[in-house]
């Protein structure tokens, strides 16, 4: 290859590097280890542009259910371009005792869950990780409980915020989602 060509290429390179960084929505520009992993990553690497669910998760609560319904969704429809994203948090009652393994194993077990799920962490308001104020600011709600769910659209604007009650079947949730895919 001539020189020109290789400039022009490595050129391109890097302006769609910084096309996607710029193009990164705010409330995705934050880093979270998988559950039971020690590698970080950067939730705009993997979810920008696509409609998420984020979700904070508990195994001994009465909502735990919901992670059936939780990954029907994310089976349904992430070939469309939609993730649910769970978020372990043993804010509410000491409902999530587990260490992380114990976390993975347990959805991974008892419900089949393949969604994305992170670090152990805390959501509720007090001492939220920096996800959860933002998601917060955007919306003035805070987790009240297991299974709140929040809606991002592809852009990157929280579109939704969900009780725990609300299950992910509901039409409610179900037309939400499907309004941004």
């Amino acid at each position: 290859m001539n020189k020109k060509l290789i400039l022009a290429i490595a050129l391109i390179s890097v302006s769609r590097i910084t096309f996607a960084l710029d193009t990164c929505p705010d409330i995705l520009n934050i880093t979270f280890k998988p559950l039971s992993s020690e590698q970080s990553v950067n939730l705009c690497d993997e979810y920008t542009g696509k409609v998420l669910l984020i979700v904070n998760t508990a195994s001994k609560c009465g909502y735990t259910y919901q992670y059936e319904g939780l990954e029907d969704l994310y089976s349904r429809l992430h070939e469309k371009g939609f993730a649910v994203l769970g978020f372990p948090s043993n804010d509410f009652a000491g409902q999530e005792p587990g260490s992380e393994e114990q976390i993975k194993d347990f959805c991974r077990l008892t419900y089949g869950v393949k969604f994305p799920m992170f670090e152990k962490t805390s959501v509720a308001e007090g001492n939220p990780n920096p996800l959860y104020k933002k998601l917060h600011a955007a919306t003035g709600d805070y987790p009240e409980w297991n299974f709140h769910k929040y809606l991002i659209d592809r852009q990157g604007n929280i579109v939704g915020s969900f009780p725990s009650k609300l299950e992910p079947n509901d039409p409610r949730i179900i037309n939400a989602i499907n309004k941004y895919l």
